[in-house]
């Protein structure tokens, strides 16, 4: 008894009649023998087919009848072209065992829904060709063409000749006609159907239909040869038989169609695995990039941040007013470009980490130390140590110029003591005492006298000038060992000076004794002479001194006090005139009596000539008085630079608050992206339109530092209020940019609408826990979920970017790594691993060489030298991995 497969399909083949094809029992003769040309095609094809996927195994049958009946290769078929494991085989001899093996095989066959009719397991053990050939027939019915499926029919000879010729080889504008035994004899359809898929291969119009035997090799040729297609026919076989084995050629056609639909699904694979290597190489680039731009930005923070902390003063004013003037060219040339690249790496970083998410990918993590963080902090730093710098420039500035004026009034207050002091060492150590007479010892007592008080006098201008130096030595003047030096040789030269008085006065009253009275007169006017030369002298330091003022108020201080001395005058001059008068009582006095005077007076040094020639430098006052009001008008332009300032400072204050505000409020608004972002841009323009003031504001900043001013009372706003104002309004507007940018790229990229979109910005405003949990079933447990998502780092803020990621997240069709892994296992067909030059066939070179790269080898046992592990890769592209 046969096995009996019956299959009936109608169909319309186009030229205007229907024709019913009847497979049935009938195909085979009645003594249950095949045809014997059908018996050697079918043969021939099925062994092949069978070897086909028997070599998977690493084996191969010669003779179909004979090496398949101990059932063992034929439970081994099953399983390579199933993937299934089949049940232990025996593996005794015997016949029981083998029909036990065959009956395991036709059981598995049944499973698959197969209804086996009169195919036992003895006759295949007997080896009955016919029974064998119909159990591999229904083998690559149910494994081969059962799942080549047109309209809806399972696929059988007649439908084979529609798909593969009217369907797909209609070529050149020819048409090969559809009749039952004749379409495939010359060749040409074979040849069409490789055409059609596989043009590269062969040129269809150049076949000839004379030549079926050259057409049916070339096209077995190729089949072999480019489409893993091993030849299952004979080109002599189907010529020469008048009606060729129908099941042969579905055989053979089979194989095509999977050969073809592999090469489809195996580009589509091809396809995503190009797609997502590109997103990774392209976002690799803009990691490398940021890298590079945070390497640069924080290698010159921590250079720049050295040269700001670095506190080593100047010992000069000019010196100092260099350093003041580099400050000022780092704040206008070298800082601002680099606020710019700090703004645009931020941006750069919520770029990459955008598109991170919107490719499923893991976000970046910069190398240590490079993180917006880092860069932000090394930031903070780097302006703090500005800030420091700043105010030590200028409190170093003003010190030194207290040090000047301190400086220079110990010069001339030195001066003058030391032009005093000198020769009086050498009068004092004088003994003219010794030959004079007793008028002469007693003039020389008094004027010894007169010196003491003049010395005594001096006692305040040497201490003073101490002071001075001990002040210098406090403020640590750049040249104070020069200071120390004419300072201590001032007070030896005094305390000489006063040993030697004090020795010179022992002396005379020694002498005096011997000595009568001297003229009273002349002792007089040395000793009220004295006094008034001090004060005349002090008088005339007073007004050369030089003065040092930063306001009004302290000039007209300085003018109230000189107009005190002013009012001093008379009486200075009533002294003067009485000195005088003494001077000519002396005179009147000599002549009077005949009394030998000499023209000088012998108990002072000062002659009435001197104190005459002192009196008038010390009436000009005007010259005084011209200093004070050129000093006047000095801070009365520095007021106007105040008020100036204070003016544009002013109004930039507020200008910049309120573009803040409006750039705040516009982030907020719920309308079109697009038309956000052209209102930003347009607050954009009117910021970057509006830098000519702040550089404007920096020159009459500048005018007053080089003026030396250093307080405001008409405005609250600094010069570096103005400027961090500035550079937050920039990043602001820069920053609300980016976020407006972001935006719209994850709205096009996940397919979001404006009202969807919208929708997520208004939700976000009011995204709380209670919201959330009612929002969704498992209540706090799903709460816990979504917290997890939105804010992995348990921070405690929920940034718009996350919010929106987790609702486009729940719906998004995007590549995952197991559609990734399933993609490459299509290019491996099925192994668990991939080669080399698999690789390369199957992708463009680029990629190909970076899935080389970076792919690690697989180290399963069994697999061949430079296979490489296709899950790991995978699974590491999307952070599922460490490698």
């Amino acid at each position: 008894m046969m096995t009996q497969v019956e299959t009936i399909v109608h169909y319309d083949n186009g030229y205007g009649y229907e024709e019913e094809y009847m497979l049935q029992e009938d195909e085979w003769d009645r003594d249950m023998l095949l045809d014997p040309a059908w018996e050697k095609q079918q043969r021939k094809t099925f062994t092949a087919w069978c070897n086909s996927h028997l070599r998977k195994a690493g084996t191969q049958i010669e003779n179909i009848e004979e090496d398949f009946r101990n059932g063992l290769k034929l439970m081994l078929l099953l399983e390579v072209i199933s993937g299934e494991r089949l049940p232990k085989p025996d593996r005794g001899k015997m016949r029981f065992h083998k029909i036990a093996n065959v009956n395991k095989a036709l059981e598995f066959i049944t499973s698959k829904g197969v209804k086996l009719v009169s195919i036992g397991a003895e006759e295949i053990v007997d080896g009955n060709v016919k029974m064998t050939l119909g159990m591999i027939w229904t083998i690559i019915l149910r494994f081969a063409i059962q799942d080549i499926n047109v309209e809806g029919k399972v696929i059988n000879y007649c439908l084979v000749a529609r798909y593969f010729i009217e369907g797909l080889t209609h070529c050149h504008g020819a048409q090969i006609p559809v009749l039952k035994y004749v379409i495939w004899k010359d060749g040409l359809a074979f040849c069409a159907l490789i055409h059609r898929h596989r043009p590269d291969l062969l040129d269809y119009s150049k076949l000839n239909k004379d030549d079926p035997l050259g057409n049916l090799n070339l096209a077995f040729d190729i089949a072999e040869k480019h489409l893993d297609i091993p030849k299952m026919l004979d080109a002599e076989d189907i010529i020469n038989t008048p009606k060729p084995d129908e099941r042969a050629i579905m055989t053979y056609m089979s194989c095509f169609y999977h050969a073809f639909a592999g090469a489809e699904q195996a580009e589509t694979a091809a396809n995503r695995i190009c797609k997502v290597l590109g997103v990774n190489q392209e976002n690799e680039k803009l990691m490398e990039e940021y890298e590079r731009l945070a390497s640069e930005l924080l290698e010159w923070i921590q250079r720049t941040t050295p040269w700001l902390e670095n506190r080593t003063a100047e010992t000069t004013m000019s010196e100092m007013q260099r350093k003041l003037e580099d400050f000022r060219d780092y704040r206008r040339m070298h800082k601002p470009p680099k606020v710019q690249e700090k703004c645009q790496l931020e941006i750069s970083f919520n770029t990459l980490q955008t598109k991170l998410r919107i490719s499923n990918r893991p976000a970046f993590m910069p190398s240590e130390g490079k993180m917006v963080s880092d860069i932000a902090s090394a930031w903070q730093g780097l302006e703090q140590a500005e800030k420091g710098y700043e105010e030590w420039l200028l409190t170093e500035i003003r010190r030194l110029e207290r040090l000047d004026h301190l400086a220079e009034k110990f010069r001339q207050k030195a001066t003058t003591h030391e032009t005093w002091a000198t020769g009086k060492e050498q009068i004092l150590s004088e003994k003219d005492y010794e030959t004079a007479s007793l008028t002469e010892i007693r003039a020389l007592l008094r004027r010894h006298e007169g010196f003491e008080s003049d010395l005594a006098a001096h006692q305040d201008r040497v201490e003073q000038i101490a002071a001075i130096a001990q002040e210098l030595n406090e403020l640590d003047y750049h040249d104070v060992a020069a200071v120390n030096q004419r300072c201590q040789a001032i007070c030896d030269l005094w305390d000489q000076l006063g040993t030697l008085t004090q020795k010179r006065r022992e002396a005379l009253e020694r002498t005096e004794k011997l000595l009568d009275t001297i003229d009273q007169l002349f002792l007089e006017f040395a000793k009220r002479t004295a006094p008034f030369n001090n004060w005349m002298e002090g008088a005339m330091e007073d007004l050369q001194d030089m003065f040092i003022v930063h306001t009004i108020e302290e000039v007209q201080s300085l003018i109230a006090a000189h107009e005190q001395f002013k009012a001093t005058l008379p009486e200075a001059d009533g002294e003067r005139q009485a000195i005088v008068g003494i001077q000519n009582e002396v005179q009147k006095i000599s002549q009077s009596y005949s009394i030998k005077a000499s023209d000088i007076n012998p108990y002072c040094t000062i002659t009435m000539e001197d104190l005459m020639n002192k009196w008038d430098k010390v009436k000009l006052v005007p010259g005084r008085d011209g200093s004070l009001q050129e000093e006047m008008a000095r801070q009365h332009a520095n007021e106007r630079l105040r008020r100036q300032f204070a003016a544009q400072a002013n109004l930039i204050g507020p200008w910049i608050q309120t573009r803040m505000e409006e750039v705040g409020r516009c982030s907020l608004e719920m309308g079109a992206l697009e038309d956000q972002m052209t209102q930003l841009k347009q607050f954009e323009h009117i910021i970057v339109a509006y830098k000519p003031n702040i550089d404007k504001l920096e020159g009459d900043h500048q005018l007053i530092q080089e003026s030396l001013v250093f307080d405001n009372k008409h405005t609250n706003y600094t010069m570096e209020h103005i400027r961090v104002g500035w550079e937050q309004l920039l990043t602001t507007v820069a920053r609300t940019i980016n976020e407006i940018e972001t935006q719209v790229l994850i709205r096009d990229a996940k397919g979001i609408s404006q009202q969807q979109m919208n929708e997520f910005r208004s939700s976000f405003s009011h995204f709380d826990r209670v919201g959330c949990c009612g929002s969704h079933s498992n209540g706090e447990v799903e709460f816990a979920r979504i917290m997890l998502l939105v804010d992995p780092n348990a921070s405690g803020a929920v940034s718009f970017q996350s919010f929106i990621d987790f609702m486009t997240r729940e719906t998004a069709d995007t590549d995952t790594a197991d559609q990734v892994v399933a993609s490459f296992r299509i290019l491996a067909t099925d192994k668990p691993y991939i080669l080399v030059e698999e690789l390369r066939r199957e992708l463009p070179p680029d990629q190909a060489e970076y899935c080389i790269m970076r792919m690690p080898p697989y180290k399963c046992p069994g697999a061949p030298p430079g296979a490489l592990d296709y899950t790991a890769f995978s699974t590491a592209l999307y952070g599922e991995s460490d490698l």
